[in-house]
């Protein structure tokens, strides 16, 4: 069975119009269907999905378009198979730039044409040129590959499109998978392969019972899960007082096991030591979601994926991911949930080194406390270990495969051991049944980790725009107070240093020491003249929200409004970069000035 040339040639054309053109699946089949009837019995009028593949492939016209193909991309570098893949992604007004399409792999084409009934803005105003509004992004996650939107302005109808080239990854599909683009159905094969192509009633089924199994796993968790809480009740009934976590509902108000929400997590190239890991973890937002209406804490816990691309999350959020990147550094890690001062509830995260040695790890700051638990047997008068971390009470402690309920006399962090094979201080739960419904495939509804992304922000570009926008507010802040602005771009790059070192130290707890610094700003200081400088660090790159911030401290406002005799004034921003477009910004002020008193 064959096309003729014209056929052909009509078809190729239609295909590459399919980035522009909405009727294009349609039309193909039109025509191929005009072609294929024209060979079939009079009395066989169904065309299967096997019949146009047959003929496409049969012709040369997939493998021909393929190839043919122009998407935009950034030409990068072949990568190491733990490095998410680089996204191809585009939309329809963008100008082709070509790149080349391995014909041997195979690829899903995903458009976003809109959207419909956000109610939620459903009276949003029209924004007006040149006004700052509220956005939407589209984020999406296909197996090792991770896609974002052009934002578009809020609305009830958002006005989003975009399309993405999805990789399919033939090794994890069986030896023979074919995938293909637009039209084309995946046709799935059992791994090991069979010898026929499972039917779309088969592979319908097969979700089905899938979906029947994952219930099935989940419910027998649950009623495990309520049998241990008895029996770690009898233990002490107090217990019932202490904050045991063992479910968690996420954004979809779907209840998780908590332990399914921590995986060990690779890095790549993007952070090279755990305690780089914590001060990318630190530099994420943090936001307690308020429930509607006002009130106290939302219990939410956000899956991984939601909270990178929403930059930001709550302390549960925070510590689960610094866990996840802890495992993946082959690190001992778990989560504790227990409460901070006055009786607030707070999770961060522990590890147990092989000589015994508990630290805790402080998501939210990126602090790190050793533990020594105090002796609650010692007399009064004896001098107790003093703890440095703000944690009071622990109930539990879990990670990927474990759960442990603490089942010790006192819940104070201050008294406990953390002998996590002592039986009689933490009650386990069963890893079986932990894995039953936590581990990699074990059942369809939990959500897979996504790669962390490299950061897309250009660190000097931004640190020079931030400058540039400051000296321009503090420029316009002293003419509003009758003072002249004169600024001294040598005692500006004097700052870097200092800038620098205080990065360092928050990111390896280890002081660099500021001896040049400290050298060239007196080299840069006249006698009789006095220099001041007042450094701040931000997490968000807003120049006029940071500044509104600067003018709340008195030292840096009586920087910014210095009076006196030649008086220079300076400033240096830098700009750290970290995964996910997170970032530390350091602000440094300073002035020097021949005091006129």
């Amino acid at each position: 069975m064959s096309l003729p040339p014209e056929k052909a040639s009509e078809l190729k054309q239609l295909i590459h119009q399919q980035l522009s053109k909405m009727d294009v699946h349609g039309r193909i089949r039109e025509i191929l269907a005009e072609t294929i009837r024209e060979e079939l019995a009079p009395d066989q009028q169904h065309l299967s999905t096997e019949d146009l593949i047959k003929a496409l492939r049969r012709r040369g016209i997939i493998d021909d378009v393929m190839k043919e193909l122009n998407f935009v991309t950034d030409s990068v570098e072949q990568e190491l198979p733990s490095s998410p893949k680089q996204p191809i992604c585009f939309d329809r007004q963008s100008t082709l730039k070509k790149t080349n399409i391995d014909p041997t792999r195979r690829y899903l084409y995903l458009q976003v044409l809109g959207g419909k009934a956000f109610l939620e803005h459903l009276q949003e105003p029209e924004p007006l040129p040149g006004q700052v509004c509220s956005t939407f992004t589209l984020c999406l996650h296909y197996r090792n590959q991770r896609f974002r939107s052009k934002p578009v302005p809020c609305a009830c109808e958002p006005d989003f499109h975009d399309g993405f080239l999805l990789e399919v990854h033939r090794e994890s599909l069986g030896t023979e998978s074919k995938v293909s683009v637009g039209i084309l159905n995946i046709k799935l094969e059992m791994y090991p392969p069979l010898n026929q192509t499972l039917s779309q009633e088969v592979v319908n089924t097969q979700l089905a019972l899938e979906r029947q199994k994952t219930a099935e796993k989940e419910r027998l968790f649950l009623v495990y899960a309520k049998q241990w809480w008895r029996e770690y009740l009898q233990i002490r009934p107090s217990h019932n007082s202490r904050l045991v976590k063992i479910f968690a509902q996420d954004e979809n108000g779907i209840n998780r096991p908590v332990c399914s929400y921590v995986k060990p997590l690779r890095a790549g190239r993007l952070l090279d030591t755990p305690r780089q890991a914590a001060r990318f973890v630190n530099v994420l937002g943090y936001e307690r979601a308020p429930v509607i209406g006002g009130g106290g804490k939302q219990e939410q816990w956000c899956t991984l994926l939601a909270f990178l691309c929403r930059n930001k999350g709550d302390c549960e959020d925070h510590a689960n991911l610094l866990c996840s990147l802890l495992l993946g550094y082959g690190l001992e890690a778990f989560v504790c949930v227990g409460t901070k001062a006055k009786g607030v509830p707070h999770a961060w995260v522990m590890t147990c080194g092989t000589d015994g040695t508990i630290t805790f790890w402080e998501s939210l700051t990126g602090h790190r406390y050793i533990h020594k638990p105090a002796s609650p047997d010692e007399p009064p008068v004896a001098e107790q270990p003093k703890p440095l971390y703000p944690y009071r009470t622990i109930g539990c402690v879990f990670n990927h495969q474990m759960f442990l309920g603490n089942c010790q006399p006192s819940d104070a962090v201050e008294t406990c051991v953390f002998d996590l094979n002592d039986e009689s201080k933490w009650k386990p739960m069963s890893e079986e049944a932990i894995k039953s419904v936590c581990a990699p495939g074990a059942t369809t509804s939990l959500p897979p980790f996504p790669p962390l992304c490299a950061s897309t922000i250009d660190a000097s570009v931004t640190s020079n725009e931030i400058e540039m926008q400051l000296r321009l507010l503090v420029s316009e802040h002293r003419k509003d107070l009758g003072l002249t602005t004169v600024w001294e771009d040598q005692l500006s790059y004097l700052l870097s240093p200092a800038l620098a070192s205080y990065e360092f130290e928050r990111t390896t707890s280890i002081s660099a020491g500021n001896e040049e610094f400290q050298d060239a700003i007196r080299r840069a200081v006249p006698d009789g003249h006095t220099f001041k400088g007042f450094p701040i660090h931000f997490v968000y790159r807003n120049a006029r929200r940071a500044f509104a911030t600067c003018l709340r401290s008195p030292f840096c406002e009586e920087i910014i409004c210095c009076r006196g005799d030649q008086v220079r004034l300076a400033v240096r921003v830098r700009v750290f970069t970290y995964p996910e477009s997170a970032c530390a910004v350091w602000i440094m002020f300073a002035c020097k000035y021949r005091s006129v008193l």
